[in-house]
């Protein structure tokens, strides 16, 4: 239960970061406030810790036929829930979504480079 909880606050961290990245370089990104932003963080987190492993098991043969390339639509799906989800995110149509999506990936792999610290790759 401890790593649960301490990989749930390294994970809110990296996506705080990134979701503000992603808002300062998408226009159609926007984050009603700090307090927007650590809750979208939060539930992007458990979204991807809960939900994600269900849903890259579930479309695996998907994930294999495209070589790879259904995970980055399955990144695309959990960033999308959280956006449902946290009133204070709005990510503003199909195509800022891909961007946001990608900005967010370009960040973790930032993170992970300097710091060891990453979410999207579990």
């Amino acid at each position: 239960m401890m790593e649960f909880g301490r990989r749930l606050v390294l994970s809110t961290a990296v996506n705080v970061v990134a979701l503000v990245v992603a808002a300062w370089a998408l226009s159609g990104v926007a984050v009603d406030g700090w307090g927007a932003v650590i809750v979208a963080g939060i539930v992007f987190g458990l979204v991807n810790m809960l939900l994600k492993p269900v849903i890259k098991l579930l479309a695996l043969p998907l994930i294999l036929l495209t070589l790879g390339v259904a995970l980055f639509l399955i990144n695309m799906l959990m960033l999308a829930l959280t956006d449902w989800i946290v009133g204070g995110l709005v990510i503003d149509g199909f195509w800022t979504l891909v961007g946001a999506t990608i900005v967010m990936w370009l960040v973790n792999v930032l993170l992970e480079a300097l710091f060891g610290v990453s979410e999207w790759g579990k």
